[in-house]
């Protein structure tokens, strides 16, 4: 008897084999080719057509390989033996790079070279062909004991199909492993459980990944066939309506993707979604990514309930043998033992009870009469934390008659309920959604369902991203005093997204609809619709806009109205902002929006303004720098870290060290010269949201750029920045004053200091030393340090390497921001971000012969989005073809 041989092998190269070729009239090869390259047949047709075509082969490498070897035929058949496929091959779902995944069976009746000799025959002409191999040869009780020790071996088994040979001894191991199975289910189940968790672990979520694993991914391929396993099991079923066809359109999208890149890959990358399109015919990337989606949403959500089912069985299971124990072993029928085994039912609503884990329907609840019943039973689950049952879902979804419009009070409450209930309203949401009942209470719901968001900052697809809000909001309703409006606008806010033109405009009057459908008055309305057309005003304004000119909050203030609607509209620029990513939040942007909305309430509450001319707040470490800088007549800096966020009500600033307002925020970060730390009373589990680099020097020209290359020159990555001129003490500047220390070359002859505060992290290792940042802005500025030319050799260092294909970004775009101020004009910048792109704006204005005013840099994910205020050199604004003619020379300088 052979030992049992197990490989997994993949040609790099190399050309088909005449023997090969030619064990199918025509050859293997040029009919695989000419089957792939066949447009008339795509799909379910073609992999089938594959995977017989591919059974031909084999069974003719199989049969001649029996008679070389001197093995006993019957009918033409090779008796002992067997070509079995399994896994994936064995289901018949062979995609054009799909591995061939073959267990040669014998019965052991053939001595141990012959058994060699017949895998040679077969294996060698695979392995010729450049085609993927996963092999073993193995009898059935040693097929059986690998399958008891290793579950993705008892896996592929359980799909095992007869290719040629011995028909008996592939249809016993297929009897017995299926007998093994349901057997060892109990124990085998919980670790298939583990090994799907551990999937979602390391591939993450298929339906909310712009660059998904059609197969490892949670919701993908193996999640399909790990409910096949279920299934065979006898112990629960998955749901089955939509399941194939999920199936399905996941393979056909992995089909498209194996012919497009000529590889055995699953992971759908950006820069093939739109040849994938095209080869399915689908309209666009984002079709094919919706598409996707909604098949992985299937998936996950029949997973979700078999696996849930499975606990209970199981759950059951161990019970018994208590329960007899307890009874004493008296008889099934006794009515001792019927009472105990019976199911308790706790009342939770009218119409809802919850029984053995789940909320189900009373009995006595009639949903053709109560067409609220939906919305009741969803909030009484998300409110107990538990799961709507399938089998009550689906009731509810047949059976249920539509509400009226407007709704009546208890249906909105009920909506507020289920949305107010937090991490648990979306597996609630999920199950309503996955009957149709979603888009059967929301009609507008169907436009953002699956919807991917191509920005890389945004976790979610447009639907779970509203209700993230939902639950985001749900933990601030506490701070407003109409936590039923906040709630009702997480879910709207960008109910706009797929229609033409600014979501924000197109929201507001879905959302006018909505809130009208669900029963909402004149006022309420009004107050939804506002809060979804300005749900980015507070965020966008804060981080890039000057809050020390009057007329930005002026213009918040104007939008918003009242103090009602700025306080929801706080919570929702919160909530939208911590279910967006974590690149789209932090205790900088948080203090920033706080600042920002104790102004504009300020206004409200008919506070005087702020007088424009008056010098700008500044912390003691900040006037320090500043002296120090005029002092010296150079740059002067600083560098902390800090792992805690600021604490509840203390404004940013207040702290010694801490940044003013518009200044970054820190995070820890060893560097050397500037130790990290974090405070002491801080917080554990605290996030760490960057770290802070103040820079004072006298103001004169170039100041921005040279600073900005010496950080990209130190490959240090700007998170946000700001710029702004601090005023000196009048012992200073005033009347017999001593003068400043000889200024560097080129520094203006005013008494002005420039203070930037930036946020910055090392792409590499740690940061750099301060004095050695220092020692590289004093070369800036006297102009014996080349950042151009530096910057232009690590760039075409970068060239020589080889990278990975990557999307081409859109070009950047420069606009003007009409009436964003009455000091000075707002030149607005949305580009890529790249080492060296500050440094080139900088350069640019400097070259367009603007000033600087101030500058607001922030950046999410990929992208920079960034504000400079500018002023000809009288210090006015700029008339508008002049900003025009500005933003046009900048846009070309970053092409």
């Amino acid at each position: 008897m052979t030992e049992s041989v197990e490989a997994k092998t993949e040609a790099t190269a190399g050309t088909a084999s005449g023997t090969a070729a030619d064990s199918v009239p025509g050859g293997y090869a040029a009919a695989r080719l000419r089957l792939l390259q066949e447009e008339s047949r795509s799909g379910p047709p073609r992999r089938t057509a594959l995977a017989e075509l591919t059974d031909q082969w084999l069974a003719a490498l199989l049969t001649g390989g029996a008679r070389e070897a001197g093995i006993a035929e019957r009918d033409g058949h090779a008796q002992g033996v067997a070509l079995v496929a399994v896994g994936g091959y064995g289901r018949g779902e062979l995609s054009p790079r799909s591995d061939l995944d073959v267990l040669l069976l014998h019965d052991g009746s053939a001595d141990a070279p012959a058994i060699a000799a017949l895998a040679d025959h077969v294996w060698y002409p695979v392995w010729d062909l450049g085609l993927a191999l996963d092999h073993s040869v193995r009898t059935p009780d040693q097929a059986r004991k690998t399958a008891g020790e290793d579950l993705k071996a008892q896996l592929g088994l359980l799909d095992a199909r007869h290719i040629a040979g011995d028909a008996a001894l592939t249809a016993g191991l297929r009897t017995a492993v299926l007998a093994d199975w349901r057997a060892q289910a109990p124990r085998r189940l919980p670790e298939l459980r583990e090994l799907g968790q551990e999937r979602a672990r390391r591939h993450g979520e298929l339906q909310y990944l712009l660059e998904p694993d059609l197969k490892e991914a949670r919701g993908g391929l193996r999640d399909a066939t790990a409910l096949r396993a279920v299934a065979a099991s006898w112990l629960a079923d998955a749901p089955r309506e939509g399941l194939a066809e999920a199936r399905r359109r996941l393979l056909d999208a992995r089909d498209a993707l194996h012919l497009t890149t000529g590889r055995a890959t699953d992971r759908l990358a950006l820069q093939e979604q739109d040849q994938v399109a095209a080869d399915l015919g689908l309209l666009d990337a984002d079709t094919l990514l919706r598409q996707v989606y909604e098949s992985a949403r299937t998936i996950s959500y029949a997973s979700d309930v078999t696996w849930r089912e499975v606990e209970r069985v199981l759950r059951a299971r161990s019970a018994r043998p208590r329960l007899r124990g307890l009874l004493g072993g008296r008889g099934r029928g006794g009515s001792q033992a019927g009472g105990a085994g019976a199911a308790e039912r706790s009342p939770l609503a009218e119409g809802v009870v919850e029984q053995d884990g789940e909320v189900v329907l009373a009995r006595a609840a009639r949903p053709e009469r109560d067409p609220v019943l939906p919305l009741r039973a969803a909030a009484a689950a998300a409110q107990a934390g538990l799961p709507l049952s399938l089998h009550a879902v689906r009731r509810l979804a047949a059976a249920a008659c539509p509400l009226p419009v407007p709704w009546p009070p208890e249906a909105r409450e009920q909506l507020v309920t289920l949305l107010g209930a937090g991490e648990s309203t979306v597996g609630v949401w999920e199950a309503l959604e996955a009957e149709g009942l979603i888009t059967r209470l929301l009609p507008d719901w169907e436009r953002v369902r699956c919807r991917p968001q191509r920005n890389p900052v945004h976790r979610w697809t447009v639907d779970r991203h509203l209700v993230e809000t939902a639950v985001r909001a749900s933990a601030l309703s506490r701070r407003v005093g109409r936590p039923d409006l906040l709630l009702i606008a997480a879910l709207l806010h960008d109910i706009g997204k797929g229609w033409p033109g600014d979501h924000s405009v197109a929201g507001e009057t879905i959302a006018r609809d909505v809130a009208t459908r669900i029963g909402f008055d004149r006022a309420d309305v009004a107050v939804l619709a506002t809060l979804v057309r300005h749900h980015l005003l507070l965020i966008e304004t804060a981080t890039r806009r000057d809050l020390d000119d009057p007329a930005t909050v002026r213009s918040v203030a104007e939008a918003v109205g009242s103090t009602t609607t700025l306080e929801l509209l706080h919570a929702l620029t919160e909530a939208d902002a911590l279910a967006t990513g974590p690149a789209a939040w932090s205790a900088w942007r948080g203090s920033l929006v706080a600042d920002l909305v104790k102004r504009v309430a300020g206004v409200l509450a008919g506070e005087p303004a702020a007088d424009p001319s008056a010098p700008q707040q500044t912390t003691a470490e900040q006037e320090r720098l500043a002296v120090e800088a005029w002092r010296t007549g150079g740059p002067v800096l600083a560098l902390h870290a800090r792992s805690e966020a600021l604490p509840p009500g203390e404004p940013a600033g207040a702290r010694t060290g801490a940044p003013a307002s518009g200044a970054p925020a820190r995070r820890t970060g060893a560097q050397p010269g500037a130790r990290s730390h974090a405070e002491p009373g801080a917080e554990p589990g605290t996030e760490s949201i960057g770290v802070e680099l103040l820079i004072a020097v006298p103001d004169q020209p170039g100041v921005l750029p040279a600073a900005a290359g010496v950080l990209a020159l130190h490959r240090l990555t700007v998170r946000a920045a700001d710029l702004r001129a601090v005023g000196l003490p009048e012992e200073l500047t005033g009347p017999g004053a001593p003068g400043p220390a000889r200024p560097a070359p080129g520094a203006g002859a005013g008494p002005g200091v420039l203070l930037l505060s930036w946020r910055v992290a090392a792409e590499y290792g740690s940061l750099p030393q301060a004095a050695r940042l220092r020692k590289d802005l004093l070369r800036a500025l006297d102009g014996s340090l080349d950042i151009v030319a530096r910057l232009a050799e690590r760039e075409a260092a970068y060239r020589g390497y080889p990278r990975r294909r990557g999307v081409h970004a859109p070009p950047p775009r420069v606009t003007v921001a009409p009436g964003s101020s009455q000091l000075a004009t707002v030149i607005e910048v949305r580009a890529q971000d790249a080492p060296g792109l500050l440094h080139r704006i900088g350069r640019a204005l400097e070259d367009a012969g603007v000033t600087v005013r101030s500058a607001h840099v922030s950046t999410l994910g990929a992208n920079a989005v960034d504000a400079f205020y500018v002023t000809d050199a009288s210090g006015a604004p700029l008339r508008p073809v002049r900003a025009a003619e500005v933003a046009r020379e900048v846009e070309r300088a970053l092409r």
